[in-house]
Formats: structure tokens, C-alpha cells, sequence
């Protein structure tokens, strides 16, 4: 995080004794990322914080990935998934939808039952907010969420979430640290002028919150052997027993409403959009705004071939200009793997000129390793999407009689 906070108690010197109203001794705990060489937020319990008294497996969702082979485009249409109106847990629920060994994207619906405890410890989780509000209970205190919210959480950090309505979640969960762009920052972080959004937008907790009990269930998702793997433990005090904490660590809220998007007078190209990074990905979203001003401009975008990186875009809202008459729609991911040139729909390009606002809403994640389907990627496609820029396809005879 860019910024420091604190919440709650704290003694005046770091690593000194400090304790209760009763003489209770507080236990600290110093949470750091990068070996303690980067941001860190120091905790103070009233329990022992690695004290477990069990520890077993926890059976994870199918976590199968299938290779995009052959290679093609693809269009996921994630309402399909809980279109029986079955409502899921906001952690367990969660149906794998792409994936490679950088990052996983998941899809779930839940009802307003809080989730299980849970702790990623692979890496941070950007959840995007599709629709649907309530809290996240963290060991650092509550976080409200709201449709349009991506709600971040480090690596690490015990919580749960409590809808009070039926959310639909979309989250990004890395294999790393997810942070703003570097060159929205100062070099002692800060959010520069220039920058999409600024610490004014970011939403942490505001007060402790605490919770009593023992033996209380925590679900661990982890890495063994490459594979991940879940674990569930058993702790001897309740996690959520933190009197204060300080630092630059810490789960936060951004939403979309208070990005600010980069226009120019032609079209512009996806890192204008970019909100968040991880290691070897990007989040980007487009937003509302007003498009190119030069008398000349096109303002769907050019066909572009990232030959680097896999784009996988989110549509959450609005009217998407450039995918006009491809099936896609709200609750539609599209997937334009490297190595194929993609773009508007033929039809699209004529309809959008002398246009000047676009009202759509999309939320893009750029990998840059090839990504492969997971279960719940495989049981959303659309088959037909593929072959819309053609208007045929392998069906059509002629198609490999002429190869």
C-alpha cells in the first residue's frame, strides 16, 4: 500500500512491551511481504497467533486446467454457471474459470451465508464486484464492499465474507503481491498527478474488529509441489483478537466509479486503462467516457495483436461498441489469446464513427503466459464465437477442403 495507517492501539515504540487494561501482555505479530524488505503492518493480539491444535486436508473445488488447443478465441458466459439460481460460498464456491501458474480468475454467486474463514497464503486475491454488497471481516478490521468494488486482500491475511445480498464475485487471485501500476507512483509511492486515482479512493479499515471463540476453523489455500492445494486448521483462539495494528499493510476497496479514465484525440491503447499489476499480469478496466476527437477517428479499437500476453475481458455494464454482433453481453468474458490478431466485429467499425461517449464497462486481465480453461471456463463457452468475424466456420465444407 502507498500510505500508512493506524488502527486502533499501539505502543509507542515498535517491539516494546505493551499490554492490556488487566496487565495482559499483547502478543505482536510483524507481517511483512518480500522478506521483510518491502510493506509490512505490525499486529497485536490477545492470543498466541500461531497457536493451532489441528491441521488436515482441505478438498478444493476442481482446479483442473485444460491448454487452449487448438488455439482460438474464446467467449465464456459466466451467468450460465449458477443460472439454476443455487447460491454459493463466497470461498468454496468459486468455479475456476482460466488459469495459469501466475494467476487464477474464478467466478461465484453467493447467497448472504458469511464464507468459512480463509486465508490465501499464495498470494494476494483482487476480487472484482460484479454485483451485490456486505463486509469483509479481516484480522485488520471490517471492509465494506459495494457492486463496482475490487476488494484486495494480501497474501496472508485471515478473513471471510459477509453478503448482505447476493453478490456475484469475480476474483483475480495471483500468485504475487497486487499493487498499482509502478509509474503511478513516486519513488516513495505515493500516487502521482498523473495517476488514474489517488489514496482518497482507497478504502481500508477504519476501526479493530474482534471476535471471541476457540478452536476456530481456518481454511489455508497453499502451494505443494506447484499444485495448489488447500489445508485447514484448527486455532486455539480466535484469529480476529487484534487491539491495533500500523503500517502499510493492510485489505482495502477501490471502485471503478472513482477511476478516471485517459482520453486522447485518437484511439488509445489498453495501458491507459491499467488500475492494478501483479507479477507477469495487469488489471485494466474501461470505463464510461468520452472517445477520440480527431474529426478522422475510429473509436472501437484497431485490430491489435499483444504478442505477448493473453487478454481476458470482463463485460459488467453498459452497451460494449467494438463486440456488437458477436453474442457477447453482460456477464460475457471474451478470451484473445497470444499469437491471433483480434478487434471489433466487421459491422462495428462503421457504426462507431462520429460517436463520441461510450457507455460500457469491462474489467480486462492481461497474463503474460498463455492461460488454459478451467472447469468452470469448459461448462460456460460459447463454440459458435470463434468464427463471428468470418460469419462461417469449420462446419461450412468448403472450409477444409480449401486448406
Amino acid at each position: 500500500m502507498a500510505h500508512y495507517r493506524q488502527i486502533g492501539d499501539v505502543p509507542a515504540k515498535r517491539h516494546t512491551q505493551f499490554r492490556d487494561d488487566d496487565g495482559q501482555l499483547l502478543y505482536e505479530e510483524l507481517m511483512g511481504e518480500e522478506g521483510f524488505s518491502s510493506d509490512s503492518s505490525l499486529l497485536y493480539h490477545r492470543g498466541v497467533p500461531s497457536a493451532i491444535v489441528a491441521s488436515e486436508v482441505w478438498d478444493l473445488a476442481d482446479q483442473t486446467r485444460t491448454p487452449n488447443h487448438p488455439l482460438k478465441p474464446r467467449h465464456l458466459k459466466l451467468h450460465t454457471l449458477f443460472e439454476d439460481g443455487a447460491k454459493a460460498d463466497p470461498v468454496t464456491g468459486r468455479r475456476l474459470v482460466l488459469g495459469n501458474n501466475d494467476v487464477r480468475i474464478s467466478y461465484v454467486v453467493t447467497g448472504v451465508d458469511p464464507s468459512p474463514y480463509y486465508r490465501n497464503a499464495i498470494g494476494d486475491e483482487c476480487v472484482y464486484v460484479e454485483a451485490g454488497a456486505g463486509v469483509v471481516e479481516t484480522v485488520f478490521g471490517v471492509v465494506a464492499y459495494r457492486a463496482g468494488d475490487y476488494v484486495i486482500v494480501p497474501r496472508a491475511t485471515t478473513h471471510r465474507w459477509v453478503p448482505r445480498e447476493a453478490s456475484r464475485l469475480y476474483p483475480i487471485e495471483a500468485n504475487s503481491h497486487v499493487a498499482p501500476p509502478k509509474r503511478y507512483l513516486s519513488r516513495y509511492g505515493q500516487l502521482l498527478e498523473h495517476a488514474p486515482y489517488c489514496e482518497r479512493d482507497l478504502h481500508g479499515p477504519t476501526a479493530t474488529f474482534s471476535a471471541d471463540g476457540r478452536d476456530v476453523e481456518v481454511l489455508v489455500k497453499h502451494r505443494v509441489g506447484g499444485q495448489v492445494v488447500g489445508t485447514r486448521m484448527v486455532y486455539a483462539s480466535h484469529p480476529f483478537d487484534v487491539v491495533g495494528w500500523d503500517g502499510c499493510l493492510y485489505p482495502y476497496t477501490f471502485n471503478i466509479e472513482d477511476y478516471m479514465p485517459i482520453t486522447g484525440k485518437v484511439h488509445q491503447p489498453p495501458p491507459v486503462h491499467q488500475v492494478f499489476e501483479g507479477h507477469n499480469f495487469v488489471v485494466c478496466n474501461f470505463l464510461p467516457r468520452k472517445v477520440d476527437y480527431h474529426p478522422l477517428s475510429i473509436p472501437v479499437p484497431y485490430y491489435h495483436s499483444n504478442v505477448d500476453s493473453d487478454e481476458v475481458m470482463f463485460y459488467v455494464g453498459g452497451d460494449y461498441e467494438a463486440r456488437k454482433g458477436s453474442g457477447i453481453g453482460i456477464g460475457s468474458i471474451s478470451l484473445h489469446p497470444g499469437g491471433y490478431a483480434h478487434g471489433p466485429q466487421p459491422s462495428a467499425i462503421e457504426a462507431s464513427l462520429g460517436v463520441d461517449y461510450f457507455e460500457e464497462s469491462a474489467v480486462m486481465v492481461d497474463t503474460f503466459a498463455p492461460l488454459e480453461l478451467g472447469e468452470g471456463g469448459l461448462a460456460s463457452e460459447d463454440p459458435a464465437y470463434a468464427w463471428t468475424w468470418s460469419g462461417r466456420g469449420p462446419e461450412d465444407p468448403a472450409v477444409f477442403s480449401n486448406s
